[in-house]
């Protein structure tokens, strides 16, 4: 037909599969395996339903303010989005508009290009050493913008500050985007860093450490500048992107620090239990500094792993690509999920 010759044709992003039926355990996705804080449920049951016939806050404020005072930050130096991925969209249009190409890793999360692709901006994989770390001198190139996350989608290593204010140092011309999805489960931020760089800009997410990937609430942190345009630019999209129902709950999370700490440091034991769990049973992943393990083992495939898995309710993640195609993600679960997991990978690996 005539008009498909106009369609904007991409490869879209692949999420993790979402199974519906019961007695599934759901170690791919990367959710975090507890509840909300008390403080959100609190809030829901509180929410004025009569107020769902009203626009919401354009600006938010609820939230900004919350993260700003959370994080130490003005209010003006806060975005907030439906999810890390609408705020790091929003960062790509903005941001990302010259000739030049915009710089990211090879093996990261798999939706920088499908955004690079949607908006028609010019990009170029830079290939990650074979331990999986990122090599500075390779970022002094010429660029139109640089991302990548910190710890690493899908490998979990997590680089040192001193290495990404090099990357930043060489690039004054271009907006560094460090997306910091996992940084609550190691690691330490880069945000002490905002005020030497006014090009730097911090994305974070409520879906993993919060509990509340449903719920839909990201946030970038970075310079008033950067900031104002992003807004500029959301507002010429979507002036309501953010309900009050979000921005409640999201609010009552940031309130709730001591609940926060606790379950990040649950899933941190956990975490480190599992490595010497899979070391045990012949798997080897570079250290992760996230609430998951890219986990191979040398005698089984990964993708035979990941079929008998779903065959006994277990669900990871495989991707058959250049490079990771023999290992598997594995989110940190309960100790009783993962207790589930090691049992049904000695069984595999005894065929």
């Amino acid at each position: 037909m005539g008009w498909e010759s106009n369609v904007r044709r991409v490869i879209p992003y692949t999420p993790g599969e979402q199974p519906q039926q019961s007695g599934i355990i759901k170690l791919n996705t990367n959710e975090n395996p507890y509840p909300p804080s008390p403080a959100v449920i609190q809030t829901l049951r509180e929410f004025d339903s009569a107020s769902l016939r009203l626009y919401p806050d354009p600006e938010a404020k609820i939230l900004v303010n919350a993260l700003a005072e959370t994080y130490g930050v003005k209010s003006s130096q806060v975005f907030v989005g439906v999810g890390s991925d609408d705020v790091l969209s929003i960062a790509f249009m903005t941001f990302f508009n010259g000739n030049k190409p915009v710089l990211f890793p090879d093996v990261t999360y798999s939706f920088y290009d499908v955004w690079a692709e949607v908006h028609r901006i010019p990009y170029r994989v830079v290939p990650l050493t074979e331990d999986f770390r990122i090599n500075a001198d390779d970022y002094r190139q010429v660029n139109g913008g640089i991302i990548f996350p910190n710890p690493n989608a899908p490998t979990g290593v997590m680089e040192t500050l001193a290495l990404i204010e090099e990357v930043i140092k060489a690039n004054p011309d271009s907006v560094v985007i460090i997306d910091e999805a996992y940084i609550d489960f190691g690691g330490m931020s880069c945000l002490s860093l905002l005020p030497k760089y006014d090009n730097l800009l911090v994305v974070q997410t409520f879906s993993k450490s919060r509990s509340l990937a449903g719920m839909r609430i990201g946030f970038a942190i970075g310079s008033e500048k950067l900031i104002q345009y992003m807004n500029d630019v959301k507002f010429s999209v979507n002036s309501y992107t953010m309900t009050n129902l979000s921005c409640l709950c999201g609010a009552a999370a940031l309130r709730d620090a001591d609940y926060f700490r606790t379950t990040v440091q649950k899933i941190i034991v956990t975490r480190e239990a599992a490595k010497q769990r899979l070391t045990e049973l012949g798997f080897t992943f570079p250290d992760s500094y996230s609430n998951f393990i890219f986990a191979s083992h040398p005698d089984k495939e990964a993708s035979l792993l990941f079929e008998e898995l779903k065959k006994r309710k277990i669900y990871v993640r495989y991707w058959n690509k250049p490079r990771i195609d023999q290992s598997l993600r594995i989110t940190i679960g309960t100790p009783e999920q993962m207790e589930a997991l090691y049992a049904a990978l000695a069984e595999i690996l005894k065929k």
